[in-house]
């Protein structure tokens, strides 16, 4: 008896495997999310190009207190270089990165610098980098606006650059900056 027993749980077990199995192939089988839209505008995921990299050198932090909002800090842009397929020079003194360090951690950056390209031609550069430390990895990525003088460098007034942000070691005094060209 015990053998009739097994064998009718085995039986019932192997007749409802399919329906279990049902929901998982579904949800394995589903497709991948398309847009109501797809149909009349493709999905084109942007893709990206290095524009240039900079090492931008930085004095010491300045505390401005704490706000409402977060800690307010600001870092004085030193100098520095950069260079990339198109561009290359120098990055000059007299900018500055002014910080909020959010109560959850996240720091908001907002650096006014400007760089001049070894043709001569001054480029002011906008970045706003959003820096989550507590991401593995960390999470630093920025939007670039660039405001170039009409010639040769025009073309900067005219794209798209996201970026990325690394603290280089404490002795460097400096960040590593890469900018992409939206395409």
């Amino acid at each position: 008896m015990p053998e009739d027993h097994i064998s009718r749980e085995r039986r019932a077990l192997l007749a409802a495997a399919p329906l279990l199995a049902a929901p998982i192939a579904a949800a394995a089988a589903e497709p991948e999310f398309r847009p109501p839209m797809a149909g009349t505008f493709p999905v084109q995921p942007p893709t990206t190009r290095l524009a240039w990299e900079a090492e931008v050198t930085i004095g010491p932090v300045i505390d401005m207190g704490d706000s409402p909002l977060g800690r307010r800090r600001m870092i004085p842009i030193t100098g520095g270089t950069f260079a990339g397929p198109r561009l290359r020079g120098k990055v000059l003194p007299g900018g500055a990165d002014r910080q909020l360090v959010r109560r959850d951690g996240v720091t908001l950056l907002n650096a006014l610098y400007e760089m001049q390209t070894d043709d001569g031609a001054v480029l002011t550069i906008l970045n706003r980098v959003t820096a989550d430390p507590s991401a593995k990895p960390p999470y630093t990525r920025s939007m670039v606006e660039v405001t170039a003088p009409a010639g040769p460098h025009g073309w900067l007034n005219s794209r798209v650059f996201v970026g990325d942000l690394h603290v280089l070691p404490p002795e460097r005094k400096a960040v590593l900056i890469r900018v992409y060209e939206v395409v």
